[in-house]
């Protein structure tokens, strides 16, 4: 049997236990559900947990529990879980398969110590929303029970390669560690404070704009927490993606979710581990994966990996009469008309008379959450991308596209940030980037399905996106905006830039009028931190 990786266990008081297991299902697993509080409180607790470098089960002990009215809740044992399910889910999910009944109880789980390559399996699903810890506003170079905050497993650790992950490994999070002091003491002497911000919004602003610049040298195995809030359905399906997956980390780890989600929803995942239901649809996935992976391998083995490559956005696909499609879409619902008739007369109207339909239908947009509708989902659009591996984690968070990426490998090259160099750092930053591609190596030999842990986030992944004009306004116009990282705003501008002149849909592209078309920002995160700082000036 395969050993279980050693997660860090939380220690609390006897006080803070008896609070806690009111309304957490576990209180020393890195896997636990959220209950018996308001929706409110479990949204504003995640939403705070992106930003904190705090568990999630402190955050609530030391910034939320003291506003709450407890007293209520005193009886109350959420880490033993329901003695049995409800006798109506049960028949009517379990016994008649009505799907549709896991889809209206839902589930607020909090998921820690998770590995940035576990973290990508666990925000596949469309039909879940996610935060993640963000490597802008917490260092990675606080340490989780005396370590370096990194996934450990065991049978790499157990083996004649044990000593030499650890030691590299600990070597990337010191270089990350004196980079990102000295990359803070660049910042500021090239932004001096303005008279007019507080000394917090500035050292904000500067932590922010430090950890940016150093985060490719964290390595894919850094711990992040995730919270995940979906539906008993979504689960079912993360689940038994998850008992399918090549990675070891992604299996044990949806053991410790089913049990953890078990106490809440019990009769939405009775089929996961049947070996009648659960177990055989795992099982389809493995051997469809393993299916692939030979035939591919039969047909392109003579085709190695395109590298080292430069970063890039190429429009691979899209439709040439979109614009059309898309016109035809917006009166559709306005019409009696058949949708092929509307589409003929929308062919012989003027490009001024299908200009008028549109800037009708977007309307007066003044700020980019004014959504115009789903006609826009008429056209679709699909880029092949090459990017540092921080800009791929923040891009494939957006649930609605299609993605798809290939492994992370050292083989395309990475991406230095300007700043790096231009503080001097250059040759401390490769020699990190040296470090982590060797370590690759020798792990690929014997841990192929494990190897990428050791690749650092500013080497280059290869992968799809594949959306709709409603999706690409939204996810261009948000990734483009200037306190963004730099990274991923260049692949959000070259994307907006293909679709109005390699498509030629410049209309559509119009319609994106809050995309940010300007160079990089001094300090990306300023006006961010002074409008926070205004509205709690506010509120207070």
């Amino acid at each position: 049997m395969t050993a279980l990786p050693t997660y860090v266990a939380e220690q609390f008081t006897p006080e803070e236990a008896a609070v806690l297991r009111r309304y957490f299902t576990s209180l020393d697993g890195p896997v636990f559900a959220l209950v018996n509080l308001p929706e409110v409180v479990k949204g504003a607790l995640f939403a705070r947990y992106s930003r904190s470098a705090k568990s999630l089960r402190r955050l609530f002990l030391d910034e939320f529990v003291g506003e709450l009215d407890t007293t209520g809740d005193e009886s109350v044992d959420a880490t033993i879980g329901l003695e049995r399910a409800e006798s109506l889910y049960d028949r009517v999910f379990f016994e008649y398969g009505d799907d549709s009944v896991a889809q209206l109880g839902g589930v607020h789980l909090a998921c820690e110590q998770a590995s940035n390559l576990l973290t990508k399996v666990l925000e596949w699903g469309r039909l879940m929303s996610y935060l993640e810890q963000s490597t802008r506003y917490i260092p990675y170079d606080e340490r989780l029970g005396g370590r370096y905050r990194y996934h450990r497993d065991p049978e790499i650790l157990g083996s004649p390669l044990g000593a030499r992950y650890v030691g590299d490994m600990d070597q990337l999070f010191d270089s990350y560690s004196a980079l990102a002091t000295d990359m803070s003491e660049h910042f500021r002497d090239r932004h001096p404070k303005s008279e007019t911000d507080s000394d917090f919004v500035y050292r904000q602003a500067i932590r922010a704009k430090a950890f940016d610049s150093v985060r490719g040298i964290l390595p894919a195995a850094s711990l992040s927490n995730v919270g995940i809030y979906g539906s008993g359905q979504a689960f079912e399906a993360l689940l038994l993606r998850m008992r399918s997956h090549p990675l070891p980390e992604a299996r044990q780890y949806a053991d410790l979710m089913l049990v953890e989600l078990r106490k809440v929803v019990p009769s939405f995942l009775k089929r996961v581990d049947l070996p009648d239901r659960g177990v055989t649809s795992s099982e389809y996935l493995r051997s469809n994966r393993e299916a692939m992976e030979a035939v591919a391998y039969e047909m392109l083995s003579g085709d190695g990996v395109d590298g080292p490559t430069d970063p890039g956005v190429e429009l691979v696909d899209f439709d040439p009469e979109g614009e059309l499609k898309v016109v035809a879409a917006m009166l559709y619902p306005y019409t009696g008309l058949a949708e092929s008739t509307l589409i003929e007369r929308v062919r012989t109207m003027s490009t001024e008379d299908r200009l008028a339909v549109m800037r009708a239908y977007v309307g007066d947009r003044t700020n980019r959450r004014h959504k115009p509708g789903r006609a826009l989902e008429r056209t679709d659009y699909r880029f092949d991308v090459v990017s540092d591996y921080g800009a791929f984690r923040d891009l494939q968070r957006h649930r609605l596209m299609t993605i798809e990426w290939q492994d992370l490998t050292p083989a395309h090259g990475f991406t230095r940030p300007a700043a790096i160099d231009e503080a001097g750092m250059t040759a401390r930053f490769d020699e990190a980037m040296e470090r982590s591609s060797g370590l690759w190596a020798v792990l690929a030999e014997r841990f192929p399905e494990r190897a990428s842990y050791a690749v650092s986030l500013a080497y280059r992944i290869r992968y799809v996106m594949q959306f709709n004009a409603r999706e690409a306004m939204h996810l261009i116009e948000l990734r483009t905006s200037v306190q963004g990282h730099p990274s991923y705003r260049a692949i959000g501008q070259r994307m907006h830039h293909l679709i109005a002149e390699r498509a030629g849909h410049r209309a559509v592209a119009e319609m994106m009028r809050f995309v940010d078309h300007s160079g990089e920002a001094e300090l990306e995160r300023l006006g961010a931190e002074r409008r926070a700082e205004a509205r709690r000036s506010e509120s207070a």
